[in-house]
């Protein structure tokens, strides 16, 4: 397996990260680690992930998801602690803003609200009843902004409680010593 500096974003994304209790976690992050190390630094900045791009994620979770890779550490990390929902949310929402049949825009909207939104949603994001009675109305008649609501409450969980815990997570720090 390729070290986790030099992997794809597609290669990040299948890591399995589940985290059941701290024992699991440790040996976890002591893997991380080593498959970190396996490949020499002048790789890594070559192939993968720069140390320059890695420090700019602590700088904001605008700069994080702004990374294809950091987008793709951020949403493992969140797997790792059940709560990739919000994630998985901003992203399907910033894919359906760049929509232009209005066919498709309802279609996914639907699927959309249905997946995330509705009360008892498979995947539901923790937004206020008064935001997602809103949402449920614009889903009628769906425009590019109908779910901007409920993406910057769910973009602002993120920021003030995911967003913290991953840039002090062992995933993080891990990646940070090994380039």
């Amino acid at each position: 397996m390729p070290s986790l500096a030099t992997s794809t974003p597609q290669q990040l994304q299948s890591l399995n990260m589940n985290g059941e209790d701290k024992t699991r976690q440790k040996t976890r992050t002591c893997i991380l680690t080593s498959r970190l190390h396996c490949k020499s630094s002048q790789k890594a900045v070559s192939n993968g992930l720069r140390p320059e791009e890695l420090i700019q994620w602590s700088q904001s979770l605008e700069r994080l998801l702004a990374s294809k890779y950091g987008t793709v550490v951020f949403k493992t990390f969140l797997k790792s602690e059940f709560s990739d929902e919000n994630i998985e949310f901003w992203l399907v929402c910033e894919d359906y803003k760049k929509i232009k049949s209005s066919f498709r825009m309802s279609s996914k909207a639907m699927k959309i609200y249905k997946r995330y939104v509705q009360a008892e949603a498979p995947r539901e994001i923790n937004i206020d009843h008064k935001t997602r009675d809103l949402i449920r109305r614009n889903v009628k008649a769906p425009s590019s902004v109908c779910f901007d609501e409920a993406q910057r409450i769910v973009y602002g969980l993120m920021e003030g409680d995911s967003y913290p815990r991953f840039i002090r997570s062992d995933l993080y720090k891990t990646l940070i010593h090994s380039t």
